[in-house]
C-alpha cells in the first residue's frame, strides 16, 4: 500500500477509532448546570450576591424596620418575636443554636462585652466603653430588643448586620443563656483558635436564596389543579412539582 493511501486510510479510520474511547471527552456533550438552575430542586449551584434576599422573605424587612441606629427606631424592634424561641426549641435545636450564638458571639461581640458579657472585653482597655449585658436592665429588654440592637447598633455600637438574620437570633439566645435565663449553663471563652478553620468559622449564607424561585411548568396533571412548583396545598401537603 502507497504512503498516499495509508494517509487516506488513516484518516477515515481515525474518527471512528476515537468516537470509540470512552476517555474521549466531548465538549459539546456534557453537562451544563445554567446560573439559577438547580441540582436538587433545593440548593442554587453558585453562590449568591452579598445581601440577598431569600425568596421566603425576611422577618424584619427594612420597609418594615428602618436600618437608621435611632432610640425610637431600636424600641420599635421590641414586638418582634424570637422565631428561635428556646421554649419552641427541642433539646438538639436549642444546642445548636447556642452553638452558633457563641460562634458569632465570639467573633463579634466578646471583643467589647467580654466572653461572659460583663462588659471587660479588650478593647476597653483602648477606651472603648464596657457595656455589661449582664446587667438588670438589660435582662429585661425583650429578644426583640436585642436582636434590633444587633440589626442596627446605637451609640458606640456600630451595625452587625453583617451577622444574618437567623445567625442573629442565635446570639440573641446566647446573651439570654449568659444571663442565666435559659436554665442552663452556656460554654463561654473562644470559640477556636486564632488561624482555626473548619467549624470556627462562620458558616454559609443562610438568608441569600437557598433555591431557585419557583418556575411552573404546567403538566397535563398539574394543569388540573394548578399550583407553582413546591408550594402548599390547602391539605397542607406539597404540591405536585413541575419541571424546573
Amino acid at each position: 500500500m502507497s504512503a498516499k493511501s495509508l494517509r487516506v486510510a488513516a484518516t477515515v479510520l481515525m474518527p471512528l477509532a476515537f468516537s470509540a474511547c470512552s476517555w474521549f471527552t466531548d465538549f459539546r456533550d456534557q453537562p451544563a448546570i445554567q446560573p439559577w438552575d438547580s441540582v436538587a430542586d433545593t440548593i442554587a449551584p453558585r453562590g449568591q450576591p452579598v445581601n440577598s434576599v431569600p425568596v421566603t422573605g425576611l422577618q424584619t424587612p427594612g420597609y418594615t424596620f428602618s436600618y437608621r441606629p435611632l432610640p425610637n427606631v431600636i424600641d420599635s424592634f421590641t414586638v418582634v418575636l424570637n422565631p428561635s424561641d428556646p421554649a419552641r426549641l427541642s433539646a438538639a435545636e436549642l444546642d445548636s443554636s447556642l452553638h452558633n450564638g457563641q460562634r458569632y458571639y465570639q467573633q463579634n461581640c466578646a471583643v467589647c462585652h467580654g466572653d461572659a458579657g460583663l462588659g471587660n472585653g479588650p478593647t476597653t482597655k483602648y477606651g472603648v466603653p464596657g457595656i455589661n449585658l449582664m446587667t438588670d436592665m438589660t435582662k429585661a429588654r425583650s429578644d426583640g430588643y436585642i436582636y434590633g440592637m444587633l440589626r442596627n447598633g446605637r451609640g458606640s455600637m456600630p451595625s452587625y448586620n453583617r451577622i444574618e438574620e437567623p445567625d442573629r437570633w442565635d446570639v440573641v439566645n446566647y446573651v439570654r443563656g449568659l444571663q442565666g435565663k435559659l436554665g442552663r449553663t452556656v460554654a463561654t471563652g473562644p470559640y477556636g483558635y486564632p488561624g482555626q478553620q473548619g467549624w470556627t468559622i462562620s458558616t454559609y449564607t443562610r438568608t441569600a436564596p437557598t433555591r431557585p424561585s419557583p418556575m411552573w411548568r404546567p403538566t397535563a396533571k398539574a394543569a388540573m389543579d394548578p399550583k407553582p412548583a413546591g408550594e402548599m396545598s390547602p391539605a397542607g401537603k406539597p404540591a405536585e412539582k413541575g419541571t424546573h
